[in-house]
């Protein structure tokens, strides 16, 4: 289970990557189509990429949603906790179990709803249509203006997100149940930088 560790990273990663480079090639298509070469800029004209920011606003959506979750896991939401600090340690452990458990319920509720409204939206169509059941009063579900995808593919974001975010809430309330500790973000420290500094160390 390492890999869940750092799951939201690759995520975020990946749609980033992905963004970027839709982005970059929408940008060198504007360009090179506006070049007067024999052949090439008649080709490139009649590429449609009307697609590419539908599809980058896409990207982006799904980063914040596992953002989200990231930020629970490594405690960088913003929270006021000025007075649950002050309390004594019995009412701080209840306050802080409460806000984490209230956390989880919440996530738990938004990713079952939006599992039930992916799955109205048209995924039941695709799932009935897959296993070859009768497809009969069912609909297909509406698709995206530009990238004609279904809608229920990128509504995704919602119950994956939240579940995963629930999971994160979980997870930090049985640690802190465990050891007592919340994760804590330094905003000074960046990811890497010590082990680094160690490895040449060493090889020092």
């Amino acid at each position: 289970m390492k890999w869940l560790d750092h799951l939201e990273e690759w995520l975020i990663a990946t749609l980033m990557g992905a963004a970027t480079v839709i982005v970059f090639i929408a940008v060198i298509h504007r360009y090179m189509s506006g070049m007067s070469i024999p052949g090439v800029q008649d080709w490139l004209i009649g590429l449609n990429m009307s697609w590419v920011q539908e599809a980058t606003i896409y990207c982006f959506v799904w980063m914040a949603k596992f953002g989200a979750a990231y930020g629970v896991r490594t405690g960088i939401h913003v929270g006021v906790d000025v007075v649950i600090n002050r309390m004594k340690s019995d009412n701080y452990r209840i306050f802080v179990m409460f806000g984490l458990l209230s956390g989880a319920f919440f996530t738990g509720i938004i990713a079952s709803l939006g599992a039930y409204f992916v799955w109205e939206n048209g995924a039941h169509y695709a799932f009935m249509s897959l296993v070859g059941a009768s497809l009969e009063g069912l609909t297909e579900g509406p698709t995206t203006p530009d990238l004609e995808w279904p809608t229920w593919i990128i509504y995704l974001a919602i119950p994956l997100g939240s579940a995963l975010m629930c999971f994160r809430f979980l997870q930090v309330s049985w640690s802190f149940q465990r050891t007592g500790e919340l994760p804590h973000h330094d905003h000074g420290h960046v990811d890497g930088l010590d082990e680094d500094t160690e490895h040449q160390g060493a090889k020092a």
